[in-house]
C-alpha cells in the first residue's frame, strides 16, 4: 500500500515520499478527519503492528492497494475501515495539481 502511494505521488504529482507506511505517517501535517481534502493520506491500524495507507479522494472515499484485490477505492464509512481509522496527514504541495482539483470543465 505504501509503495502505491509513493509511486502515485511521484508519477502524478512529481513529489517524492518515503517508502514505508511508518515513514509516511510522519510526513506533512496532521489533519482532522472532518477536514479531509482530496490528496490527503489516510492511515489505518489493521493489526497489532500493521498499518495501511491510502489517498483520500473526497466524498468519504479513498484509493488504496490491497494485497488480495489490487488497487481499489473504499469508503471511510465501511465498517472495516471505520473501526480501523487511525489518522490523516496532508502533504504540502507548492501548487495544487489539476489532478486533485475539481473544475467546471471536468464535471
Amino acid at each position: 500500500c505504501s509503495a502505491f502511494v509513493q509511486i502515485t505521488f511521484r508519477s502524478r504529482l512529481g513529489v517524492d515520499l518515503p517508502r514505508t507506511t511508518e515513514e509516511l505517517a510522519r510526513e506533512g501535517e496532521r489533519v482532522h478527519r472532518s477536514e479531509l481534502q482530496a490528496g490527503d493520506l489516510v492511515f489505518f491500524k489493521t493489526g497489532f503492528r500493521q498499518r495501511h495507507v491510502g489517498i483520500y479522494m473526497g466524498g468519504k472515499r479513498f484509493l488504496h492497494a490491497s494485497t488480495s484485490r489490487g488497487v481499489m477505492t473504499s469508503s471511510l464509512n465501511n465498517v472495516y475501515w471505520k473501526e480501523r481509522y487511525w489518522k490523516a496527514r496532508r502533504i504540502e504541495l507548492e501548487d495544487q495539481p489539476a489532478a486533485l482539483s475539481v473544475s467546471d470543465e471536468s464535471r
